[in-house]
């Protein structure tokens, strides 16, 4: 598995190879929101390339799963390495804001989002869909991909849903909601560029 940092910027790219997938990514979290995701999976690249246009870090992302069987481990798998090289980018988080969140209308649907770049990752997932499948997407397998990107993130992360009828608005919101945060959470702070945000001098383990 190569976790390359990229010169110049706070950019990483991440090669992960399983015997269930082969995994590409590489980002930039002070792009433009520029994208080019190809998971195999059409409703997977549609929601990460939301991810990339409203968090404005440039994504590329190739993956080749194991599809024959079903879209669990190219799922999970895409939320590790957008995960690991989130956390690769962010180095030692040093002048980070730390804390992002937001909240996304779509049209009925509301979902609110509340990120802690702390180096503990948790999720909490408060979202309930009403179809067992958006198109041939299973919406169970949102949960999973949340899971693996704040596991290997770094990240604490609150997902809820707080109101909705439409499966497919509420899954856009939630990847919105979670681009908008993760801009914030990532943002420099012109008073503290220097430093890490925590008074332990790091992140991680307990507060």
């Amino acid at each position: 598995m190569d976790q390359t940092p990229i010169n110049g910027g706070r950019r990483a790219s991440i090669e992960r190879n399983t015997t269930e997938t082969r995994i590409q990514v590489a980002l930039d979290l002070d792009g433009t929101g520029v994208y080019d995701v190809k998971t195999g999976i059409g409703f997977l690249d549609h929601m990460l390339e939301q991810l990339s246009r409203h968090s404005l870090m440039d994504l590329t992302v190739r993956a080749d799963g194991d599809l024959h069987i079903d879209y669990h481990h190219t799922t999970e798998d895409s939320g590790i390495a957008i995960g690991m090289a989130v956390a690769k980018a962010l180095g030692d988080r040093k002048g980070i804001q730390r804390y992002g969140h937001s909240y996304i209308p779509m049209d009925e649907t509301l979902t609110r989002v509340a990120l802690d770049f702390s180096n503990r990752p948790y999720l909490i997932w408060k979202v309930a869909f009403t179809r067992d499948k958006i198109g041939d997407f299973d919406t169970e397998l949102f949960r999973e991909w949340f899971q693996a990107f704040a596991m290997a993130a770094g990240v604490t992360l609150h997902v809820e849903n707080l109101y909705g009828e439409n499966n497919h608005h509420i899954v856009e919101s939630c990847y919105k909601a979670l681009a908008r945060a993760l801009r914030a959470g990532v943002e420099i702070d012109p008073r503290k560029r220097d430093a890490v945000p925590s008074t332990k001098g790091t992140l991680g383990g307990s507060l």
